[in-house]
């Protein structure tokens, strides 16, 4: 099947492009996935998804088969398979990005192939799940963009503040441990460590849709069992 997705991120297209390649960078922002190793073109990960009571891992290896950085349009070839099962997974995802007032529009093209479990949930639920994990992963992604503006601001304001403390050290020859400014050291930044991957959850993520098809598929249950009731008792008349 094909799935058409558009979304805008509040970055020029250059941006957006080097941020879009950042494998290790932007994966967190789609829902149960991991990256296990990135070379540079092939990234190999795991994908978790919920299917009800069942969660179901997919591990696979990613590639990007095309990458035009002038016309800004890339090409992703992703395959995986169940860690214990014999569903399968394929896409053939192609991006392509244009540059627009304050912005760039992202334009993405998706050949999915799907067997095993989620396949049940047939194409218009499929294609729900996946408007609204593209809506995620673009408000997610816009984060990042904004979040990695302000590091680096961040980070040039404290460059700038350490020359100038490094200046007054040496112009304050009677200085010791501390600074010539008298501060304590700043104390060292922790990294915290991600949690660990949430599966995604087809049916949750689905929500109405799935809501909808099993009211219906009770409807017309309830109404097969109205007819066969009435055609008994016909019967029974005659």
């Amino acid at each position: 099947m094909e799935l058409r997705h558009e979304f805008t991120v509040p970055v020029p297209a250059d941006e957006a492009w080097r941020a879009l390649l950042d494998i290790e960078r932007i994966a967190p922002c789609m829902p149960g996935a991991a990256v296990e190793s990135f070379d540079g073109e092939t990234v190999r990960g795991t994908v978790k998804v919920k299917v009800g009571p069942i969660t179901l891992t997919y591990r696979g290896t990613a590639s990007f088969q095309e990458k035009d950085e002038a016309g800004r349009r890339m090409v992703l070839s992703a395959n995986g398979k169940e860690a214990r099962g014999t569903g399968t997974a394929r896409a053939t995802v192609t991006g392509e990005l244009t540059e627009t007032g304050g912005g760039t529009r992202v334009s993405v093209v998706t050949d999915l192939a799907v067997t095993g479990r989620p396949a049940q949930f047939g194409r218009g639920v499929l294609a729900e799940v996946g408007d609204r994990l593209v809506g995620r992963f673009a408000e997610c992604l816009a984060g990042k963009l904004a979040d990695g503006g302000a590091e680096a601001a961040t980070d040039a304001a404290t460059d700038a503040d350490g020359a100038d403390a490094g200046a007054g050290a040496v112009r304050d020859p009677g200085a010791g441990a501390e600074p010539a400014s008298g501060l304590a050291p700043a104390a060292p930044a922790v990294e915290t460590s991600a949690p660990g991957t949430e599966p995604l959850d087809l049916v949750r993520t689905a929500g109405v849709p799935v809501a909808k098809r099993a009211a219906a598929g009770a409807a017309v249950a309830a109404a097969l069992a109205a007819v066969a009731v009435a055609v008994r008792r016909a019967r029974r008349r005659r």
